[in-house]
């Protein structure tokens, strides 16, 4: 899961996702980390039990 957001747009606590799989996963943290945008990469359980 990438917890990402857009700072021209969104407060800097927020924190939109995409979930990627092992294939894409590392392409699309640099797509979003070139733009400054990938704020974290954790495993999906984590973030759920986080958020619990």
């Amino acid at each position: 899961m990438l917890a990402w957001n857009n700072p021209k747009l969104h407060a800097p606590e927020r924190r939109k996702t995409w979930l990627a799989c092992e294939e894409h996963r590392e392409h699309l943290s640099q797509f979003l980390g070139v733009r400054g945008f990938l704020k974290d990469v954790v495993p999906l359980a984590d973030w759920e039990s986080a958020d619990s």
